[in-house]
């Protein structure tokens, strides 16, 4: 839906929000059935951000950042803007100073479908930021999109209020409704790798502590002689 823009979406709690940007995105993935990862194609401008809040969504026309500065008003605490393009562009359209009018109603970063630009001014300010592509190509402010409404990014469906976890790994979408079980789903996932990486530093082999042997039923262990007579690569026979 475009030309709107709904004011004060229901947001998923940011208690139990920020309780997941502890566990970080691989683990959340993994807890929810892995689902909501954005893709590789989303990748950070820095390293070492995690990050956790709930999406404000701006969907843009390529080329065109008016929406952001619409979003800006909608914002509020605990939001991290999660932002594309009504067709595909690599336009930068989020730069420095939309980071820091954003910044100051304490917005936490940016999942970017499109392009953005700034990148060292946004690593100093640190402002942590996720995007498809980096472009110094610059933007018009013309056309009317929408603030607050579903979009799509590496796949995935992202709604107002979800929740979006953020780090090294990339991007999590976790629906706003959803939040709960997936911190317990991820606290649970945590104990359990605990309980692994114990035995695995004590010597266990994965093979026998993930019950991996019985796949390997049809697969034959042989030498290294063996293996290179089997490949020609022997001495000569005669």
């Amino acid at each position: 839906m475009l030309n709107v823009v709904v004011t004060d979406p229901p947001r998923a709690d940011l208690a139990q929000v920020d309780k997941l940007a502890t566990y970080g995105v691989a683990t959340v993935h993994e807890a929810i059935a892995r689902n909501g990862y954005l893709g590789p194609g989303i990748r950070p401008i820095q390293h070492g951000a995690r990050i956790a809040g709930t999406a404000l969504t701006v969907l843009c026309w390529p080329g065109d950042n008016l929406m952001l500065h619409v979003a800006v008003e909608q914002a509020r605490p605990g939001d991290i803007l999660v932002v594309t393009t009504t067709s595909p562009s690599t336009d930068g359209l989020f730069g420095e100073l939309i980071a820091t009018s954003v910044s100051a109603r304490g917005v936490r970063g940016l999942i970017m479908g499109a392009g953005l630009r700034d990148t060292a001014e946004l690593r100093e300010m640190g402002f942590p930021a996720w995007t498809a592509n980096v472009s110094a190509q610059g933007t018009v402010k013309e056309t009317p999109g929408a603030v607050n409404v579903p979009v799509t990014i590496g796949g995935q469906t992202i709604r107002p209020g979800d929740a979006i976890v953020a780090d090294d790994d990339g991007v999590v979408c976790v629906p706003r409704l959803d939040v709960a079980a997936a911190v317990s789903a991820s606290a649970a996932r945590v104990a359990k790798e605990d309980t692994n990486r114990k035995a695995l530093a004590d010597g266990q082999l994965g093979l026998d502590m993930y019950g991996l042997r019985a796949k390997l039923a049809k697969v034959e262990y042989i030498t290294a002689a063996e293996y290179a007579r089997r490949a020609g690569e022997g001495p000569a026979q005669g």
